[in-house]
């Protein structure tokens, strides 16, 4: 009998991010694909990816005018017009559509959340953030506020670097990089 070695196990953080990415594969925004998960006492309450509202057109198929003219708005700016939910929002409202409790939650996302997500996780008292892929306000002006946003997280919100093979499908800025690479004549 052939003695097979097991995998290494994974850390909670490691594993619970590699679940994130899994939720990602359903985003159909044309911006950033997003997946994230809400975990309470070891266990995953509620999942979320970014996209438009059950019953609208999909993103990727022309239901949100801001993703499909980008070229419009200021990145960071006008979430307001976006029809697309984000995929941290999407989770707080599913455990909220079902009944789940998120205070004492910890968000694991693949994308650091943006300024409106995390007034919304501290509002339902989510407690840690951890993502993997960064994201900063677009605008210096408003860095510092965002950050300080960012500190009211009694558990922090802190980096998990693990790989992402889809990465650059998933987030804008990286595709953005890779066509102007392709394409020296692209504006961005």
């Amino acid at each position: 009998m052939t003695h097979v070695q097991p995998l290494p196990r994974p850390s909670r953080d490691d594993y619970y991010m590699g679940i994130a990415l899994a939720v990602r594969r359903r985003a159909n925004c044309l911006g950033s694909r997003v997946g994230a998960i809400l975990v309470l006492d070891d266990r995953i309450i509620a999942t979320g990816y970014n996209g438009t509202p059950a019953g609208f057109t999909n993103c990727d198929q022309g239901g949100c005018d801001r993703c499909k003219n980008r070229h419009h708005y200021v990145s960071g700016e006008a979430y307001d017009l976006c029809v697309c939910v984000h995929a941290e929002q999407n989770a707080i409202l599913t455990a909220a559509r079902f009944g789940i409790a998120v205070a004492g939650a910890t968000c694991y996302t693949t994308t650091r959340p943006c300024y409106g997500c995390s007034k919304e996780l501290l509002q339902a008292q989510v407690v840690g953030v951890r993502f993997l892929h960064d994201w900063s306000h677009p605008k210096e002006s408003l860095r510092k506020a965002y950050e300080s946003l960012q500190d009211h997280f009694p558990q922090k919100v802190l980096s998990v670097p693990i790989e992402d093979p889809d990465a650059e499908w998933a987030v804008s800025a990286k595709r953005l990089k890779e066509s102007v690479k392709t394409d020296p004549d692209q504006v961005p």
